[in-house]
């Protein structure tokens, strides 16, 4: 019997990694990935289903995807005539600037706690992943993060607008700062949450040559479909758009992003009806003792109790899945991240949170 080729053919730094793990949520109100709950209203999902219907599934999609990124530009304010570059989500979108950076000795650089994603990207792509760690108000370490990037001339420098797990919008003069020091990084600003902080970099990117603004559709409502995209210099979208995997969007996602941008005033609503969830969740949360509440410009809220493993394990019981961040970092110790649903959901979860408390 041949021994396995594993410890011959993997890279040590693959067989040291976790998969990335999705928890079964079958039965479960699932609070824990930042989900928008709304549906489409019915008259749209029937001619949404009319529309998929009759897509050809038997050809390829048209490489260029002209139509799709017309659709992008218009609703969401990318600059005119500036390259769009899409891909099966953002985690795609994070990969392919990953390999197309990843020159021997080459560094990612990022604020943490912050998106899992980006380490791992640096990880498989053979790349070292350098934190610097937030302030106690998860707010950015201007001189950390300037002396870091001038110490390890990273190729890519991440700053989430606003930042997962913590909720926060980092404060834009430091952003400029920490940009402006990037003199020979690339800089992502990734606004996967900009729907819900109305706040965003995209009127800025043409400003600044290193700036790259990702986005993605999934927290707008449309999770299932996987599409990302991003912007940036014509000579940067270039060279990535040379990563991309041919047809990385499928017919489906392409004719689903396209009908439904055609009715972004109802995602727009439903936007509008998570902040206000969102701020009426908070206070509700903020009113039970022991509770620390962390402001967040994002569809999800932090928030710190004294014991973060017997409160998660209780919701469990009350089949209630959230996202138990604690032992994310040092500064997320018994915090618990929690997605802001419906109303019904909403108090559904407060329920079950107070007799977990």
């Amino acid at each position: 019997m041949s021994s396995s080729p594993v410890a011959a053919v993997i890279r040590p730094e693959v067989r040291a990694l976790s998969a990335y793990h999705v928890p079964d949520a079958e039965g479960f109100l699932k609070l824990d990935a930042m989900e928008n709950p709304f549906s489409l209203p019915a008259e749209l999902q029937h001619a949404l289903s009319e529309h998929l219907a009759a897509v050809a599934m038997n050809r390829y999609p048209a490489p260029a995807y002209t139509e799709l990124k017309q659709h992008i530009r218009t609703q969401f304010k990318v600059p005119d005539d500036w390259p769009v570059v899409l891909g099966n989500g953002s985690d795609e979108l994070i990969s392919m600037l990953a390999v197309a950076c990843a020159k021997p000795g080459a560094k990612i650089l990022a604020p943490v706690p912050g998106f899992v994603m980006y380490a791992m990207s640096a990880r498989l792509a053979g790349m070292e992943f350098v934190g610097v760690p937030l302030t106690s108000e998860f707010q950015l370490d201007a001189a950390a993060m300037i002396e870091a990037i001038r110490v390890h001339q990273p190729a890519i420098v991440y700053l989430a607008y606003p930042n997962n797990p913590t909720g926060a919008l980092f404060d834009d003069n430091v952003m400029h700062d920490i940009i402006s020091a990037c003199t020979t990084s690339i800089v992502v600003v990734d606004e996967a949450y900009q729907p819900f902080a109305q706040k965003t970099w995209m009127e800025r990117v043409s400003q600044y040559p290193q700036l790259v603004v990702m986005r993605t559709v999934s927290k707008l409502g449309l999770a299932g479909i996987r599409l990302g995209y991003m912007t940036g210099s014509p000579e940067l979208m270039a060279e990535f758009e040379k990563v991309r995997p041919p047809y990385n969007i499928n017919v489906l996602t392409e004719a689903a992003a396209c009908f439904v941008l055609q009715h972004s005033d109802v995602l727009e609503q439903q936007a509008a009806e998570l902040r206000k969830q969102r701020s009426l969740l908070a206070t509700a949360l903020a009113q039970i003792p022991g509770v620390q509440v962390y402001p967040s410009a994002a569809n999800f809220l932090l928030i710190r109790v004294a014991d973060a493993e017997q409160v998660f394990s209780k919701l469990l019981q009350h089949r209630i899945l959230v996202k138990n961040v604690g032992k994310m970092h040092s500064l997320l110790e018994n915090c618990l991240r929690i997605t802001v649903s419906s109303h019904e959901e909403n108090t559904r979860f407060l329920a079950a949170f107070a007799a977990s408390i």
